[in-house]
């Protein structure tokens, strides 16, 4: 069974706290243990600080995250339950106890924790993600009961298309079956009457007599021949092509000459489209920006992704290092991962080096499919390249 990543989900939350609350550099400290899979010292460091402040919100959820990064999973089950009971305003601790349910397998469980952390919170984007995770694994687990239940059932394999529809786009296979039989009754073979009338004189003399029909077609044609080549209706019969082909190249030398002024227009746009607009090429540098952070993420290339970025951003997690150990996990956990966008719509500030992006996002992974309105903001580096030092989902 896979493990839903804990840890990638623990460093992300964000808890109101009152100025009671602990010190920020106890939670990144401990935060910062466990993203390097320190759990054992950080939750020392956690119980320490708890010493002081036993009922801290934020020093119970990273003490409860260290127990399950320990395998301490009923500990941490109990401290997340806890503190749901004293802070049941907070969306984190449902969220981490519905993992803790996930990785066991219970997912009727971790669903009614997701949908309470939503229900305290609706913005919250970590939550969202993981129903859909559960959601995928309770259809996964109603296929597998239907198809021990109904083991003769010929139509199984079209349910499960139909399931997989829900989440990523696929080819229904009554669709595709279709599809593939549509092609045969197009004959392609219908321009072939369309050189028979140029061949048609001679086609005459050497046409199966099993097409008379055929003659009575062409005939027509030389009579308008003839019209055309009046003068000389001895030549109509055969030299007609030679009369036809001289007013061709007739036209021909009477077209270059009307040719020739139309190319010092065509190179006069290019001399004008060669002039540099910057406010297009900042639009054109953005929109490249953004493209390639699109496709750094569907690849999974970590390194490029993280160049996307400003050096300072983190994201919500404490630290940048801690951010990038988040993303790493959250994107090399999956198999595959598809991110296109669409839309974009692209405001430049007045002084040419901050941007505002807007478009429509299409997120799909192994088993989760999501569309979302997003908005980012770049900055223009020293070194002329646009870089995200925002973002944000609708």
């Amino acid at each position: 069974m896979t493990r839903f990543p804990l840890h990638a989900l623990a460093l992300s939350l964000a808890l109101g706290l009152s100025a009671g609350a602990a010190r920020a550099d106890e939670v990144s400290d401990a935060q910062a243990l466990l993203a390097k899979g320190n759990a054992g010292d950080a939750l020392k460091k956690v119980d320490q600080a708890l010493v002081a402040k036993p009922n801290d919100p934020r020093l119970r959820l990273q003490r409860g995250n260290a127990l399950a990064q320990l395998k301490r999973e009923p500990e941490a089950i109990a401290v997340f339950q806890k503190l749901i009971e004293t802070n049941p305003e907070l969306p984190g601790p449902y969220n981490n106890l519905a993992v803790l349910y996930g990785n066991q397998g219970d997912f009727e469980k971790a669903r009614q924790a997701l949908e309470l952390a939503i229900r305290t919170n609706p913005s919250y984007a970590t939550a969202f993600q993981n129903l859909g995770d559960v959601y995928a694994r309770l259809a996964g687990q109603a296929y597998k009961k239907a198809l021990a239940l109904d083991k003769g059932d010929n139509q199984l394999p079209l349910k499960l298309a139909v399931v997989q529809n829900v989440f990523e786009p696929s080819v229904d296979p009554r669709a595709a079956k279709a599809a593939a039989v549509a092609p045969t009754p197009t004959p392609a073979p219908a321009p072939a009457p369309v050189p028979a009338p140029a061949p048609a004189p001679a086609p005459v003399a050497a046409a199966k007599p099993a097409t008379p029909p055929a003659v009575s077609a062409p005939a027509p044609a030389p009579v308008v021949q003839a019209k055309a080549a009046a003068p000389a209706p001895v030549v109509a019969s055969a030299p007609a092509t030679t009369v036809a082909a001289k007013p061709a190249a007739a036209t021909t030398a009477t077209a270059t000459p009307v040719a020739k002024p139309e190319a010092p227009k065509v190179e006069v746009t290019k001399a004008e489209a060669a002039k540099p607009n910057p406010q297009q090429e900042s639009q054109q540098a953005i929109e490249k920006a953004v493209q390639n952070w699109a496709k750094a993420w569907s690849q999974r290339d970590m390194d490029d992704y993280y160049k996307a970025y400003t050096p300072d951003f983190k994201g919500k997690a404490a630290t940048r290092k801690a951010w990038e150990e988040d993303r790493r996990i959250r994107i090399m956990g999956k198999k595959k991962i598809a991110v296109e966008v669409s839309g974009l719509k692209i405001k430049v500030d007045g002084d040419g080096n901050k941007a505002t992006v807007t478009f429509r996002q299409n997120y799909t992974s192994d088993a989760l499919s999501v569309k979302s309105s997003k908005t980012l903001s770049l900055v223009k580096s020293k070194s002329g390249a646009w870089l995200l030092s925002q973002e944000s989902s609708s």
